[in-house]
């Protein structure tokens, strides 16, 4: 019996080791090296080894981890021994033991010890790196040794520092730390954001192709400006034989010094002589590696191209920070109601309101197979981008495009009115665009997309 009882305290001696290596490990993973810093100024004991101990925290926390794993497994192998003298049968003294075991493990290691190292991550942490610190001298390169024998064995690429520092544990201290209110819960979630940004592909936050304004190549100074003015948009793909071939991007900027410094050209000289080469990029791209290319080419506006080449749609840095910010909203976006009735009779509506509502309130058969909104109603009768001023007629319904919301400058609003019996005896619904007052408004009349009518 004195050498059964000498290996249940020994056990019990490794599963105390253990413990204290998963509350170590715990506490070195909560503080910061800026914490450690602090304790330096102020003097504490233990903070320069603290220090050393975070300037390679992969290191000493998979040294932890190695000398907990091995703690519980010598000590479930004593406990085994010492139940095969004890008991008469084998099988019991392994179901004795697996109990025991599991139930030991996981309080004094599992629970217990990590909870205090998270409650008390200052004065454990800075007293398991004076000891950890000469550990890890006295083990050598063992843990990384064992890393790389674990990664050899690993299908696929393995971890260099080891798969213990996980984006999760990062992602459950961020929580933690919003529960402590240590930080706010629009931060949480933006550093959240940050952790899925090398998840989300360009596909996922550019703008579709259909909701692009384009301009060709051979439209005139004046009719960009009068898009550009018209859509709210100072950056516009230009494009040559269709929108599958985008040739340059025309900035609002660059148009208008031009047309201010040579004033007869803005009706002769066409958009391509002052266009700017565009940027292209596949939709499967990282965003997070977007981010850093338009970063380092200091552009803010790129071409999306999909798998054959053709133009899937744009992305602008303004849709990756989205991904992080949240919605970038302006002081000109309003919340309006769905449905508002004008002095004149004239109903102002949103562009999410739906298609057979807006029949109800007019009593017009409006069903159609292929949109649900009325925007989408005005984009399919349009032909093209709806902007501020563009019309259509449906079913003895006049529907003009009113105002532009939001960073993306969509259609937010239309104008519903009953078009008098005789007043278009062509009962066009083609679609038409308003154009300027002046006299050149069939001429811009064209360029309100980029494409010829």
């Amino acid at each position: 019996m004195t050498g059964t009882t000498v290996m249940l305290v020994v056990a019990a001696l490794l599963v105390l080791l253990g413990g204290l290596s998963a509350g170590a490990d715990a506490a070195l993973s909560r503080v910061s090296r800026g914490a450690a810093e602090e304790f330096e100024r102020e003097g504490r004991r233990g903070a320069g080894r603290l220090q050393q101990v975070l300037a390679d925290a992969a290191r000493y926390l998979n040294l932890l981890t190695l000398l907990r794993v091995s703690c519980e497994l010598v000590a479930t192998v004593l406990v085994a021994v010492a139940a095969l003298d004890i008991l008469d049968r084998v099988w019991e003294a392994m179901v004795a033991t697996s109990v025991v075991m599991i139930v030991v493990s996981y309080i004094a290691i599992g629970v217990t010890p990590r909870t205090l190292g998270r409650q008390h991550a200052a004065p454990i942490a800075l007293v398991a790196a004076r000891f950890v610190h000469p550990l890890a001298r006295f083990l050598g390169p063992l843990p990384q040794l064992l890393i790389l024998v674990g990664n050899a064995l690993t299908p696929g690429k393995g971890f260099r520092d080891g798969p213990f520092a996980s984006e999760a544990e990062l992602r459950e201290l961020v929580d933690l730390a919003e529960e402590n209110q240590l930080i706010e819960d629009r931060e949480r979630a933006m550093i959240h954001s940050v952790f899925e940004l090398g998840d989300t592909i360009v596909r996922e936050v550019m703008v579709p192709r259909t909701d692009v304004v384009f301009i060709e190549r051979d439209k005139t100074l004046r009719q960009a400006l009068s898009l550009a003015l018209r859509s709210g948009f100072s950056r516009i793909p230009v494009i040559g034989e269709g929108t599958d071939d985008v040739v340059g991007v025309a900035y609002l900027k660059d148009v208008v010094r031009r047309t201010y410094v040579h004033r007869d050209g803005e009706s002769v000289e066409k958009v391509e002589s002052v266009m700017r080469p565009a940027v292209f990029v596949p939709e499967s791209k990282p965003v997070d590696e977007l981010l850093r290319e338009m970063q380092a080419q200091q552009t803010h506006i790129a071409i999306v191209v999909d798998e054959y080449g053709g133009t899937a749609g744009l992305v602008t840095i303004e849709d990756v920070l989205e991904e992080i910010v949240g919605e970038i909203t302006d002081e000109y976006d309003v919340e309006r109601s769905l449905v508002e009735i004008l002095p004149d009779g004239t109903l102002r509506v949103s562009t999410r309101l739906h298609v057979d509502e807006l029949g109800e309130l007019l009593e017009a058969e409006l069903e159609d197979d292929d949109v649900d909104t009325v925007g989408g109603l005005l984009a399919k009768y349009l032909g093209r981008v709806p902007i501020p001023g563009a019309q259509v007629q449906v079913q003895g319904l006049e529907l003009t495009a009113e105002s532009a919301q939001g960073r993306r400058n969509r259609i937010g609003t239309v104008l519903v009115r009953r078009i008098e019996e005789g007043s278009d005896p062509t009962g066009d619904e083609t679609g038409r665009a308003d154009g300027s007052d002046d006299g050149g408004r069939r001429g811009e009349e064209a360029a309100v997309d980029g494409r010829d009518g």
